[in-house]
């Protein structure tokens, strides 16, 4: 069955009636963007969602193990899944915008790994060692100091109710190495390569040569739908930078690229400006230009319903089963009625399609 979630941001909001609308437009789920210094708690928001909401699944989107410990990570969720009685995913990737806003690059891949199969342990109620938890070294020193009869030995969520099904892990994924342990590890992998088919077919084959039983595959997406191109092309223009800068955040272009599409990846590489993260409507992302609508037109999906509707069942058919849709939500407040097409046609006609 597909699924099909609504990207969050720093402007996702809390409040009933944004809840419910969200989940009367037919959307599966709802992410919560978690970057302490561009956005709002992302646990304090699927809280007040799960009370509010009936059915809609609930993900951070994503975190990542370095601003928050393992164990904390690992707690946030479960409540989360306890309180929404199941309907709870722990979107997690390595860190962007909110280990930059603290002064530091994604977290190394070694790291990445461990920390997903200790996350996987502490979501079956398993212990872990403590150096295995993402503990901080040097802050404070270790409890075999402490005059104590007896001391915990390791790190475990002693509290999850019996029969509390597993939170899912869902890796946000873009690099090869990254897609492969995702595969291995997690139930969930999506994808954040773009809406290029080949570049697609890419990452689900190299995921598949790595995955241990059947994953759950999606795609995060950038989706301008408005009935007018032009229009959307306007709009899709300032959204397309932050999600091709995953593409090339290590310093080269990831995945299958021709020279026009590693042309514009290399501008976004070498001018993205972070100080506009987050920021949904901002002009001038990239410092000195040089991204073109022939590349936009490539890596999101842009235009009419039909148009928007065609281009993502190519893809459904490619194997995906679940799109984290970015766009709806973030469309300028003119666009008035335009601004729903998205829910209102297009999500009709992917689920009549099957």
């Amino acid at each position: 069955m597909l699924e099909i979630w609504r990207a969050g941001g720093s402007n996702t909001g809390a409040t009933p009636e944004l809840a419910r609308g969200v989940e009367a437009e037919g959307w599966d789920g709802q992410m919560f963007m978690d970057s302490q210094s561009l956005s709002a708690d992302p646990y304090a928001q699927m809280g007040a969602w799960a009370a509010w909401t009936e059915r809609l699944k609930l993900s951070p989107g994503v975190t990542n193990p370095f601003t928050r410990n393992l164990a904390v990570s690992a707690t946030s969720i479960a409540t989360i899944q306890a309180i929404s009685q199941g309907r709870a995913v722990l979107g997690i990737g390595r860190g962007d915008s909110a280990l930059a806003y603290l002064g530091y690059a994604p977290v190394k891949l070694a790291w990445f790994e461990k920390s997903l199969e200790t996350l996987q342990a502490l979501l079956s109620g398993a212990e872990v060692p403590f150096a295995d938890s993402g503990s901080t070294t040097g802050a404070a020193p270790s409890h075999e100091g402490l005059s104590l009869g007896a001391r915990p030995e390791g790190v475990r969520l002693r509290w999850l109710p019996n029969g509390l099904p597993k939170v899912p892990l869902d890796v946000a994924a873009t690099g090869p190495k990254v897609i492969a342990m995702a595969a291995r590890i997690a139930e969930r992998v999506t994808f954040s390569v773009g809406a290029e088919l080949e570049r697609m077919q890419w990452a689900l084959d190299l995921a598949r040569e790595h995955e241990p039983a059947p994953r759950s595959y999606g795609a995060q997406v950038i989706v301008v739908c408005h009935p007018n191109e032009a229009t959307a092309m306007e709009v899709a223009m300032h959204m397309a930078p932050p999600l091709a800068r995953f593409q090339v955040i290590q310093g080269k272009t990831v995945g299958p690229a021709d020279a026009a599409m590693a042309q514009n990846m290399d501008a976004i590489k070498d001018g993205y400006d972070m100080t506009k993260h987050g920021v949904h409507d901002a002009e001038d992302r990239i410092v000195g230009g040089g991204m073109t609508r022939e590349f936009v037109k490539r890596f999101a999906v842009v235009g009419t319903p039909d148009h928007c509707t065609e281009r993502l069942l190519t893809l459904r058919a490619a194997g995906l089963e679940r799109f984290v849709v970015v766009g709806p939500g973030f469309y300028p407040n003119e666009w008035g009625e335009a601004a729903g097409l998205f829910a209102r046609e297009v999500i009709p006609a992917l689920r009549a399609a099957g």
